[in-house]
């Protein structure tokens, strides 16, 4: 039977055409009475010509999250399993290395918008943002378990729905284990030979900030020697890869107590305590207090500045403030790692920002790399928002 039908405006055709994956209520002309918040409709044009189908929110401005584009494709179990053993499928050949530690399902970017899954050994955390996935989420648990116990045991399920946006969705915040099935927490799981302890239950996001990964390689293959400072170090992924990488010293401050009590457990489960000092203090504070010459490597590893449009040039002053400091703090010829997690600092701002924080601290930037997120948040080119991520490393001149 065919699902119920929402019409869409020729203003907002365009942009299901270019490949959004989010149909927005001020394209809406109507919909289907018999249209039911979490179930699947079709998109249609004025003339009754089909576009898409997906998942309908009545509450939400984003009334239809896509799912496909195929009309005869049917959206029931085995649409959901073929999509979430492609996203598993990526990822083994992708991040085969990290596959216990790592983002397996990424939302809009895996053609399953709504839905995040993250692996931290044993444990599956699940995280659902839309209708449709919570509707069915026991059939969503069942299948990433059943999934990704072909590369490891699975003994848990835990829902991280904490976050704030699910309100506009009218869903309720709540958090727990699925299926009564417990486990540890913390966990330890291994980052590309790094052990870590992971509170997916407390901690940020589902417990870690997964989609560093490779750009913590880059710092790792450089920090040899090295005395480094890591800002924003959270619970100290930049700085124990330093450690591990041969720095002579590594220096992890952050304003979070209960953080850098983690990333001083974590430094002890791999040996690297004694190369390591975790500074509680403000960033922008501690930088004003360096010296020159001070450290030869510095990370900047901020939270996002802004997370809407509207404070995009507050979070600009912040950015160049944290850059010119650790710029003028640096020797010379010494080395920066900066990035941007927010996907509305976008690329060519944040770049605008570096050249202006450059002349303010009278260096010259000597471009090392520039990367974005890990490989398991993948980045769908027709949908700008599923690309948040900017990593630059300079030689400071």
């Amino acid at each position: 039977m065919n699902e119920p039908c929402v019409v869409i405006s020729e203003q907002g055709k365009p942009f299901l055409e270019k490949g959004q994956m989010w149909m927005y209520s001020n394209n809406v002309i109507r919909a289907d009475s018999s249209c039911e918040d979490g179930d699947p409709v079709r998109i249609v044009d004025e003339e009754g010509t089909f576009i898409a189908k997906g998942f309908y929110s009545a509450v939400s401005h984003v009334t239809v999250r896509i799912l496909s584009r195929d009309e005869d494709e049917v959206i029931d179990r085995a649409f959901f399993r073929r999509r979430i053993q492609a996203a598993a499928d990526y990822r083994r050949t992708a991040e085969r290395e990290n596959l216990t530690c790592c983002r397996m399902v990424f939302s809009e970017a895996d053609l399953l918008p709504g839905l995040v899954c993250d692996r931290y050994g044993a444990v599956l955390v699940i995280q659902i943002s839309c209708a449709g996935f919570e509707k069915r989420k026991d059939m969503i648990c069942e299948l990433l378990e059943e999934e990704l116990s072909k590369d490891a045991p699975v003994e848990a399920v835990y829902i991280r729905n904490d976050i704030p946006s699910r309100t506009k969705e009218g869903l309720d915040q709540y958090t727990g284990f699925w299926n009564e099935k417990t486990y540890e927490c913390p966990v330890i799981v291994e980052e590309n030979g790094l052990k870590l302890h992971v509170d997916y239950i407390d901690g940020q996001k589902t417990g870690y900030f997964l989609d560093q990964k490779t750009n913590r390689m880059l710092v790792r293959r450089m920090a040899k020697g090295h005395r480094v400072l890591d800002c924003f170090t959270h619970t100290g992924g930049f700085a124990l890869n330093a450690a591990l990488g041969g720095a002579a010293e590594v220096t992890a401050v952050d304003v979070s107590g209960l953080a850098l009590e983690a990333g001083l457990a974590n430094a002890k489960l791999n040996h690297l305590e004694e190369r390591m000092r975790f500074v509680q203090a403000d960033v922008f504070e501690y930088l004003d207090t360096l010296e020159k010459g001070q450290y030869d490597f510095i990370i900047l590893d901020p939270p996002a500045f802004t997370k809407s449009r509207k404070t995009v040039y507050k979070a600009y002053n912040g950015y160049k403030r944290i850059n010119a400091q650790a710029m003028r703090a640096l020797k010379g010829g010494g080395w920066l790692a900066t990035c941007s997690c927010s996907r509305y600092m976008e690329t060519g701002l944040f770049e605008q920002m570096l050249k202006e924080a450059a002349s303010e601290a009278g260096v010259i930037l000597r471009q090392v790399s520039v990367t974005q997120q890990n490989a398991d948040h993948p980045i769908l080119w027709l949908m700008e928002e599923t690309s948040y991520l900017k990593f630059y490393i300079f030689q400071i001149l």
